[in-house]
């Protein structure tokens, strides 16, 4: 009878046993998705004379920053996902703090990647630093190509390079009036404006155009009658320019004093919106702008124009200028280099950027990866706008160069 008793019971055991084999089996819990932060360190002009354009390319940077984290981040290879902080400084728009800022970020607030600041002066000084220390940083609202010429191979340029700005300007000029053939140069004595003007005059010597004139004024000018005294009576054209502030200043000059130019163009201040705010002096000014909302790029990366203007106005209430565009597509690169490389590693970002061939709503983002220009945009091309009138008698931008991209006739001559 024990045994038999035993028996069932062992059967009994064993039933339930392998009935609990069979049954439904607990999940083991999902790890957590690791979260990195990486912190993109870069001074802004949030004072002194750079302050609008800083401002802005400030503001486009930060809603590219905001809308990548809002998205989840950035996933890398080993399954961990990476998000964006900021630290920036003051620089004043000053060159002297550069260099001081930017060891801070790198050094104290352990900042893994760079942005440079507004204006090719200031991010030539912070060039030197992001190399020094291995941080990878892209340049944007810098266009001379010197700094690329120093042996950098951490330093990536969004813009346009320099000696590219004005070289449409004379191209256009050509298609306007086979007869013009004197041209003034009249620039600020800063580094930037001071490339482009040295690379305006010899292209346009190639092309069988005279330099009557090429003065540069200092930097912080507001008085610029002794110079427009100097412009011959008989000139064509009149290009150069610095930057927003003198920039429009000195379209207004040039009205007040009656100069009678055919083709005016001018760096910096005409694609900004504000800049119509001189009323008629703006009309018929040709500026070279990095982007435009006009431009129908078709991208194969990141947002399409028509998205970044709306997400800029409905974050800042105001439609952006090419500055804004060049902070945000200055997140675009880092955040693609990123993605290639699937880590932080700065080697492998490098290698990353090393490659990319992409179109972004700004255009087309090329870097040239030789020795002696190692980082210089390569793939980007300059529009040029001018500043019309519509039906109603209102100050409107126009796309007027290249020929393909054009929304509207020149105004020729300028009146």
């Amino acid at each position: 009878m024990k045994r038999k008793l035993f028996a069932l019971l062992s059967v009994l055991v064993f039933a339930s046993l392998a009935l609990a084999a069979c049954g439904p089996k607990a999940t083991p819990t999902e790890a957590p998705v690791v979260e990195k932060t990486a912190v993109v360190g870069f001074t802004a002009s949030l004072t002194g004379k750079l302050n609008v354009e800083s401002t802005r390319q400030n503001n486009g940077f930060q809603l590219w920053m905001d809308q990548v984290n809002a998205a989840g981040g950035i996933k890398l290879a080993d399954g961990s996902v990476v998000k964006f902080e900021s630290k920036s400084y003051d620089d004043e728009s000053n060159k002297d703090r550069v260099q001081e800022l930017y060891t801070k970020l790198v050094t104290e607030d352990n900042a893994d990647f760079l942005i440079s600041p507004y204006s090719s002066g200031l991010a030539d000084a912070s060039a030197v630093i992001a190399e020094q220390y291995g941080k990878i940083m892209i340049t944007t609202g810098a266009a001379s190509d010197s700094t690329y010429q120093k042996g950098y191979t951490l330093v990536y340029q969004a813009y346009t390079p320099a000696s590219k700005y004005l070289t449409g300007s004379v191209d256009l000029l050509a298609t306007l009036d086979a007869g013009a053939k004197k041209i003034a140069i009249v620039h600020e004595n800063d580094k930037f404006s001071s490339d482009v003007a040295a690379a305006a005059e010899a292209y346009a010597i190639s092309q069988g155009y005279e330099i009557v004139m090429n003065e540069g004024y200092d930097t912080g000018t507001t008085d610029f009658a002794p110079i427009i005294n100097k412009i011959p009576a008989d000139v064509d054209a009149v290009m150069g320019g610095g930057h927003f502030a003198d920039g429009q200043q000195f379209a207004k000059s040039l009205f007040d004093k009656g100069i009678n130019a055919k083709f005016v163009s001018l760096l910096v201040a005409p694609p900004e919106p504000t800049f119509a705010e001189i009323g008629d002096a703006a009309f018929g000014i040709v500026g070279p702008s990095q982007w435009e909302p006009l431009a129908a790029f078709t991208p194969d990366y990141g947002p399409t124009g028509a998205e970044f203007v709306e997400a800029y106005k409905a974050a800042y209430g105001e439609e952006p200028s090419y500055h804004a565009a060049g902070g945000y597509v200055a997140g675009l690169i880092l955040q693609k280099g990123i993605e290639l490389a699937g880590s932080l590693d700065a080697a492998a970002i490098k290698a990353a950027l090393d490659s990319v061939d992409m179109m972004t709503f700004f255009g087309h983002i090329k870097f040239d990866t030789s020795a002696e220009n190692h980082g210089l945009q390569i793939g980007h091309s300059m529009v040029y706008i001018q500043w019309q009138k519509d039906a109603s008698g209102a100050l409107v931008k126009q796309v007027v160069w290249p020929a393909e991209g054009k929304t509207s006739e020149p105004v020729y001559p300028r009146k």
